[in-house]
């Protein structure tokens, strides 16, 4: 059987209170919908199709084009919304039917809804939860043999159907052929809609099977219509990332505080400490501490790595560096094996070769730094001149002395030395000891 999936994401979302669509509203790095799709991908035959309506644009823009469109303009409902993805889904048996604002649905509880439409004679399974509190969903109505009647939306339930805690979660797995004939016949509401859950009532009617599969976790459930749904939707998220990594072998010290986005990779053995957010597409590898207070974002770290207190952005770490406390790594750092970064040190666009030492209150910028450099407290790389950036080349060995003004374009040679509060804006030969405002040369520096 050929299965197809239409996800309903046409809403406006106004109790978001946002210009941008409901569904493109990010938890822990990824959207909404994103989410959703990927819960769906393994299930069907063909790429999902998506009904979209306000912010359709934003929409395409950011998921691409290798999903299938429809745009319902004029918002009538559900069953409208089904409707016009109609043409697009032909050859078809099974239509599953989900939506774009509820991020938590785990792609076992669908296979199961669509496995057990596939055994069904009858032309639909729908997902029921049991849950005491409803959450504006339908209730489901059963007769005395446990057979589905009818489904009751909440604003149209009796006092005693309230009580009812058996609830419609509005996603279904259609017969293809049957829900195409029958959503012809459905009948606008008094709201001026067309409504899906109008379909069960038609099946009753024509003596058909109606099956149900009940989530086990209620959580599953949560859609998104306002911002505080979206913060319960991330920490239920949040939970299961968290969970999974311990489960992988990644120490959380204080799982709740400690954010890891979707996307992120992280190596056996690794301590992660309280108030530490990992975001993008970072990989941290084994056998490292991460935190406290600390942010790393698209970055790559490599084993047996530390960084504490300190900030880490589009950047490169190789094994057995240290950073930190109160540093801030920018894009287009890398730092070779062993590098350490103590305090207070500010970094971009420059490289730092095995070994290299910087100790603390220090701006690197569009450097090129060897092995086993020392570089003294409150060193300055001045690479900037009002128009144009230029690059600090420091050989292998050099010595920078505190306080030291580094004026690109610049190259320090091999084993060279500057002395403490130089200004240095020549070339210096490699073995070289050079003091003073402007820098000049005093004497030769043995080699090493």
């Amino acid at each position: 059987m050929v299965t197809d999936v239409v996800i309903l994401a046409a809403g406006k979302g106004t109790r978001m209170h946002s210009t941008l669509p409901k569904t493109l509203h990010s938890i822990l790095g990824k959207p909404i919908i994103q989410y959703v799709l990927d819960s769906v991908v393994s299930l069907v035959d063909n790429d999902p199709v998506l009904v979209i309506g306000y912010g359709a644009e934003q929409i395409r823009d950011v998921l691409g084009e290798n999903l299938r469109y429809v745009e319902q303009n004029e918002l009538l409902g559900t069953g409208h919304a089904v409707k016009q993805a109609g043409p697009l889904l032909s050859g078809a048996d099974l239509i599953l039917v989900t939506y774009g604002d509820m991020p938590l649905i785990r792609t076992d509880t669908l296979q199961e809804l669509i496995s057990t439409q596939k055994s069904n004679t009858g032309p639909m399974t729908l997902l029921t939860v049991q849950d005491n509190d409803p959450r504006g969903f339908g209730r489901i109505l059963r007769n005395e043999e446990g057979n589905i009647q009818k489904i009751i939306e909440e604003t149209s339930a009796t006092a005693d159907q309230l009580k009812i805690t058996e609830l419609n979660a509005g996603m279904y797995c259609f017969q293809a052929e049957w829900l195409w004939k029958n959503l012809e016949d459905l009948k606008l509401s008094p709201k001026g809609e067309y409504y899906l859950t109008d379909l069960v009532g038609m099946a009753v009617d024509q003596r058909l099977e109606i099956e149900t599969v009940s989530a086990l976790d209620p959580q599953e459930l949560i859609g998104i219509n306002t911002r505080v749904h979206l913060a319960e939707a991330g920490k239920v998220l949040r939970q299961r990332i968290n969970e999974g990594w311990m489960l992988a072998g990644v120490s959380l010290v204080d799982p709740e505080t400690v954010y890891i986005e979707a996307n992120v990779k992280i190596g056996p053995d690794t301590v992660i400490l309280p108030n530490t957010y990992l975001q993008g597409e970072s990989i941290l590898g084994n056998n490292c501490q991460i935190g406290p207070n600390t942010k790393i974002y698209n970055s790559r770290i490599g084993n047996s790595c530390e960084i504490e207190f300190s900030v880490v952005e589009e950047s490169i770490i190789e094994d057995g560096v240290d950073v930190g406390p109160f540093s801030h790594l920018r894009k287009g750092t890398h730092l070779g094996p062993g590098v350490h970064i103590g305090n207070f040190g500010e970094i971009k666009d420059s490289y730092l070769g095995e070994g290299t030492k910087v100790g603390h209150f220090t701006y690197l910028g569009d450097a090129q730094i060897g092995k086993n450099v020392n570089i003294g407290a409150g060193t300055i790389t001045c690479n900037y001149d009002g128009k144009k950036k230029h690059q600090t080349v420091i050989k292998d060995g050099v010595f920078i002395g505190s306080d030291s003004m580094l004026v690109a374009p610049l190259v320090l040679g091999e084993n060279s030395v500057t002395g403490a509060g130089s200004v240095v804006n020549k070339d210096v030969p490699p073995n070289t000891v050079v003091v003073g405002i402007p820098a000049r040369k005093i004497s030769k520096r043995k080699k090493k």
